[in-house]
């Protein structure tokens, strides 16, 4: 039995295709079909669903099956991992290893790095096979993505997850989250918003005129450089603009070499053609330099620093006049997120979520919240919450699936997060109530801290810290506007903000004087957690270009309309009729 939604879908489709087919029949014209749709006959989509998530309960077949893959590639050692061009494996012979972050003496994979020649190379190769795939039928670009859903979803689910664990340090359920079901909805979803932007056709037709719309693929390369925190991102960042029909030089981060390079080899065995995706680790400024010096650039799209992001943009735009067309920007550049609990919210609730947006995968999401407001009328009780339930935040290996986080990604990460940590314990204007510590003797370990600030205007509230770190001012709970205000002029970024409070109208007030702080914001929820189909996700201001990576918008900017008019009666006339003989 079929779904009551899909019915209904079913039956829209069929009467809009009726009703196109009517209007055409007076003038003899055939129906309309989307250019290019398919070979030959217009073939709907599956409608979408989120993937179903596994709960991995102790002793329950799916967390013995984690737990069995995990061993195995332990026992397998680290992965070798190449360059590929055009279907080519290239070992460069300039390598870099990545490490397990729990347990850095643990090597998990050993990659190839990309040199500017082997850039441009790639560069080439995918320009020789660019026509090809973007004429090929969007049927069969659909099936490739469909079908990597479900091998993801079915035989690599549990690989998926475990490159994830081991390489980007993340739980058993963090890793489902992103790596399966998220990557999973990326595809489905992703198919269906593309197969709506194909359909989006003219309405108006003059007597015997056609008018068409053919979306196309960008006359170019798309350059994709994708972040350590979610493996669903660097899926998503790749397979969205091959999916309308362009080619892609994908720059995976270091330290998620080895769940990304799965998800490549996932997308090649479900049919993607040799050269339409090119996997390519290098080093950050010798790919960006590669890439925007090219003529040939159409595209970047990007997840990661503000600052990586600005620099990329600056050097477009020197280089502006070389460009065959201007190169489009697709970024998200991470947030300053906030929490913000009216003296009338359940607390309960603010409770739970400040510590899961805080706290999850040790507070490197990019939505994750860092700066929380709470009235002085309710702080003590907030306070007693949040610091009863830090003490019971276990951190350590993900292996263990009693573990809550574990460590920071890198030593970078975490040497950033001391330089927080240690300056926090000697400023006047903070006090640190529950952590501040940190241990790197095995793995890079940032234990969940909570700051309280005098100062509503500290860096700890405006700068990106991308940790386990969360701070809170406590306002007067007579000065709510002013608190909202506040809050949204504090800090360039403009990601996530949930807002927590029992009145309605409130609210719709508090969200109001919001609008323009977060692309993001949640009621009576915490700020993380988006879901595809359902809350997209993007932000303004520092944060990036908000054009909502998870829905039909961002698929527009790696596609470039063409406009047909097609004449269907003879003109038989050269002359206004307005001129008198």
């Amino acid at each position: 039995s079929y779904p009551v939604t899909y019915v209904r879908y079913l039956f829209a489709k069929m009467s809009t295709l009726s009703l196109i087919r009517a209007h055409f029949w007076k003038f003899k014209l055939p129906p309309l079909l989307p250019s290019r749709l398919a070979s030959s006959a217009f073939v709907a989509a599956p409608l979408p669903f989120n993937e179903p998530m596994l709960d991995f309960e102790p002793g329950s077949p799916e967390a013995a099956k984690v737990k069995q893959t995990l061993a195995e590639m332990k026992k397998a050692g680290p992965a070798q991992i190449p360059c590929v061009i055009n279907g080519e494996e290239v070992q460069t012979g300039q390598t870099r290893n990545q490490v397990a972050p729990y347990d850095h003496q643990r090597v998990v994979s050993t990659f190839n790095l990309a040199d500017s020649g082997l850039i441009k190379q790639a560069i080439d190769r995918s320009l020789s096979i660019r026509r090809d795939w973007e004429m090929s039928s969007f049927e069969d670009k659909a099936a490739v993505f469909l079908k990597a859903a479900e091998l993801i979803s079915t035989k690599y689910r549990y690989d998926v997850i475990a490159t994830t664990m081991i390489g980007q340090g993340k739980t058993v359920f963090q890793a489902e989250i992103d790596s399966t079901c998220e990557l999973i909805d990326f595809y489905r979803f992703g198919v269906k918003w593309a197969e709506e932007i194909h359909l989006t056709q003219p309405k108006l037709h003059s007597t015997g005129v056609w008018n068409k719309l053919v979306h196309r693929g960008l006359e170019g390369f798309v350059a994709s450089i994708s972040p350590f925190n979610f493996t669903a991102i660097g899926g998503n960042l790749v397979g969205m603009p091959a999916l309308m029909g362009n080619v892609v030089l994908w720059k995976p981060s270091d330290t998620a070499v080895l769940s990304n390079y799965l998800v490549f080899k996932i997308l090649r065995e479900a049919g993607l053609p040799d050269g339409v995706i090119n996997f390519l680790p290098a080093d950050g400024p010798t790919f960006g330099d590669t890439i925007t010096s090219s003529p040939d650039l159409a595209a970047v799209v990007f997840t990661g620093s503000a600052k990586t992001f600005k620099h990329l943009w600056k050097q477009v735009g020197t280089n502006i006049d070389t460009y065959k067309m201007f190169p489009r920007f697709v970024g998200e550049s991470g947030g300053k997120n906030y929490h913000f609990v009216h003296p009338t919210a359940d607390l309960e609730t603010a409770i739970n979520g400040t510590i899961r947006s805080a706290y999850e995968y040790a507070g490197q999401k990019c939505s994750a919240v860092s700066r929380l407001y709470v009235p002085d009328t309710t702080w003590p009780q907030i306070k007693e919450g949040l610091l009863d339930k830090i003490s019971k935040i276990k951190v350590d290996t993900p292996e263990d699936f009693s573990t809550y986080y574990s460590a920071v990604i890198d030593d970078k990460s975490l040497a950033r997060l001391k330089g927080w940590l240690d300056s926090a314990k000697n400023d006047p204007e903070l006090n640190v109530l529950a952590g501040g510590n940190y241990d790197d003797s095995v793995g890079y370990f940032v234990y969940p801290t909570l700051i309280e600030t005098k100062n509503p205007k500290h860096s700890f509230m405006q700068e990106e810290m991308f940790g386990p770190v969360l701070t809170v001012y406590v306002y007067p709970a007579d000065r709510v506007e002013e608190t909202l205000h506040l809050i949204d002029e504090t800090s360039p970024y403009g990601l996530a903000g949930s807002i927590f409070a029992r009145d309605r109208s409130v609210l719709r007030w508090a969200r109001d004087i919001l609008r323009d702080s977060a692309g993001n914001i949640y009621l009576n929820d915490k700020s993380t957690g988006s879901v595809i189909g359902q809350q997209p996700f993007g932000g303004t201001r520092a944060s990036g270009t908000n054009d909502k990576t998870n829905m039909a918008p961002m698929l527009y900017k790696f596609t470039s309309v063409q406009s047909i008019k097609d004449q269907m009666a003879p003109q038989t006339e050269w002359k206004h009729v307005s001129i008198e003989d």
